[in-house]
């Protein structure tokens, strides 16, 4: 680790040297745009896969870099989590049959991946947030060892100067605190890009980010991170939190994050590069050989390199990209937002829709941005994100509930589109009607992932119930079939799923009832009743676990000539408690417990109680261990 970020430290030097190269590739850029230099009058689809390694338990697993040897494809490559890769697509023109023959390539790799996985005892799942993963995936041994990577993690990490912190609220609330970049491997997308003439960019870009949230209303398929239920796409949260470099302060300085859906309409094509080297600061500052001028007085096409890299550390969910192929300059738009999954099919039926809605821009769009609410567009993109097919959406001064929207209005807007492609009947309804069924039924990848998991929690814990959506998420997903038409997953169908019986984290409670040390010892007896519990940890003010208390304790207090009544838990607790970290084995946990006799293990991270294991607790495991082996 420590060569890795050895490489990360730049000279003041490099960085001035850089911050030249950016500025000429502005003026280049620039330059290219007067000269009409950039392509025109063709456009090209294309899109990346983004996707999930998982283990025999459907775990995250860390053998991304033997899976990609064994395909040994130039469509492959790896990404920030050594349970993450992705398949570069061959870009297309637009035009008849060009997402049929997308979704041909996706599924040839997708099979070559999958066999290489298989041959290793891994598998592949599709999925915005892996369903199954926990909190040990943040940790650093799961980077994949690029030096890039640990630059990166370094830099942002100095410039917020403190913990990382999630907080999102949903159905269930997530609040943790983290020291690296690595969560935010955590979002595995579809990433669609169109290539856009350069005297329709700024109508278009605007149009993109206009439809953004009635679009991802209808694709959401990431509601759980960590065995919590929160939005429904959580991606949309988790990326802008998980590398925030912002800190907090006792101020109200305004500071966009570096994922972000934008300030407002842009006017002219370099407006957003330019917007994002007056904000933000350089991450990695890379040495820099082409003088993008030099070069197109000499009439070549410039990379465009510094440009390139600094937009790359930008993430906006509808990104602009400039790009050389075969020497010829274009400009594309990038969606960012669409999630991996659940099927291929329901992938490139996104695309598809997002590309037939782009193509059909109504003319009275163009050219008059300045009398539409950028404020409305941005509130629609976050209710989609928490809501999905349940938000409802400000379109045309009107607040209409999303499904409306969709079906009504912008459903057939994007068949008008594919029409003005080329596309013929058959293939516009094969993606679109994928779309109309996802909102007519209701069912996209969030619900069908959210019903599925509650009905598998009534009979199995969460960390069962993880694991075992996820499993039949990957068996759904083998069918071919859109999301749409799956039947809800069943908990018959995760009880052949093994469990990892290895870490403590996955099977602690970590739902507590604590009091605190000067607490009643009859209000402690209370909610013991209340609760249906037999042992009730003790807090300080500072959340420092000081003891703790069972029944039988109070019981034997209680029965000594009616002690207890104005008792203190302070006066009562056991303080010298056996506890174990965070980091532990499970069977080393239940052989301690065993060891020292004690029915109830707190779990620990420093003074802090995160987690409680019982000896019920324990007998279970133990049970669902001897039947695992059997």
């Amino acid at each position: 680790m420590d060569k890795h970020r050895a490489r990360s430290k730049t000279s003041k030097q490099d960085r001035l040297r850089f911050l030249k190269h950016l500025l000429l590739d502005v003026e280049a850029l620039e330059e290219m745009l007067r000269q009409n230099l950039i392509e025109r009058n063709i456009q090209r689809i294309g899109a990346e896969q983004e996707l999930s390694l998982v283990d025999a338990y459907y775990k995250p697993s860390k053998k991304a870099p033997a899976v990609l040897n064994r395909v040994n494809d130039p469509h492959l490559t790896t990404e920030l989590a050594l349970y993450n890769l992705e398949i570069n697509l061959d870009p297309l023109e637009l035009k008849r049959q060009c997402f049929v023959k997308m979704e041909k390539q996706l599924n040839t790799l997708l099979t070559k991946t999958d066999q290489a996985a298989k041959a290793i005892g891994d598998k592949i799942i599709l999925s915005g947030i892996l369903p199954s993963i926990d909190v040990r995936s943040g940790e650093l041994d799961y980077m994949t060892p690029n030096p890039r990577f640990f630059a990166l993690d370094e830099v942002i990490r100095q410039l917020r100067g403190e913990a990382f912190e999630l907080n999102i609220l949903g159905v269930d609330e997530l609040i943790l605190a983290h020291t690296n970049i690595l969560f935010e491997a955590c979002n595995t997308s579809f990433q669609c890009h169109l290539q856009v003439d350069p005297d329709e960019f700024v109508d278009q870009y605007n149009w993109a980010q206009l439809i953004s949230g009635p679009v991802l209303s209808a694709c959401t398929n990431s509601p759980l991170l960590f065995g919590r239920e929160l939005w429904s796409e959580t991606r949309i949260s988790l990326f802008q939190q998980s590398i925030d470099i912002r800190s907090k302060g006792y101020h109200l300085r305004e500071k966009e994050q570096r994922v972000s859906f934008g300030r407002g309409w842009i006017r002219e094509i370099t407006e957003i590069y330019k917007e994002s080297i007056s904000r933000f600061t350089l991450l990695l500052p890379d040495k820099v050989e082409e003088d993008s001028m030099q070069v197109l007085e000499h009439g070549g096409i410039p990379k465009l390199a510094a440009l390139n890299l600094h937009n790359g550390t930008i993430w906006r969910w509808n990104r602009p990209c400039y790009g050389v192929g075969g020497g010829v300059p274009h400009l594309r738009i990038e969606n960012r937002y669409l999630p991996s999954g659940p099927s291929v099919i329901d992938q490139v039926a996104n695309l598809a829709f997002w590309v037939g809605l782009m193509k059909a821009m109504p003319d009275h769009y163009r050219g008059s941005w300045r009398h539409k609410s950028f404020e409305d567009t941005k509130a629609n993109f976050y209710r989609a994100a928490t809501s999905g097919l349940q938000s409802c959406m400000v379109w045309e001064g009107r607040t209409i509930p999303s499904r409306e929207l969709l079906l009504d209005h912008l459903i057939p807007l994007a068949a008008e589109g594919l029409q003005a492609c080329g596309l013929d009947e058959a293939e516009r309804s094969r993606y679109l009607s994928v779309i109309e069924g996802r909102v007519k039924k209701g069912l996209d990848g969030s619900v069908w992932t959210v019903k599925g998991f509650r009905k598998l929690k009534k009979k199995m814990s969460r960390e069962e119930a993880m694991v075992g959506i996820t499993s039949i998420l990957y068996e759904r997903r083998k069918t071919g079939a859109p999301v749409h038409t799956w039947p809800l997953a069943a908990p018959s169908e995760a009880e052949g799923c093994r469990m990892p019986y290895d870490w403590i984290g996955n099977f602690m409670k970590t739902d507590l009832i604590t009091v605190q040390e000067q607490d009643l010892l009859d209000l402690v007896e209370k909610i013991m009743e209340w609760k249906g519990i037999r042992h009730v940890p003790v807090e300080d003010s500072h959340g420092n676990l000081k003891g703790l208390i069972t029944r039988k304790m109070i019981e034997s207090v209680k029965a000594d000539s009616g002690k207890g009544k104005w008792l203190s838990a302070r006066e009562v607790m056991r303080t010298d408690l056996v506890t174990i970290g965070k980091d532990a084995d499970i069977k080393f946990a239940i052989l301690l417990m065993v060891d020292k006799q004690i029915s109830c293990l707190p779990v620990v991270e420093g003074n802090r109680l995160i987690g409680l294991i019982t000896d019920r607790d324990t007998r279970e495991l133990w049970q669902k261990m001897k039947n695992d082996q059997a």
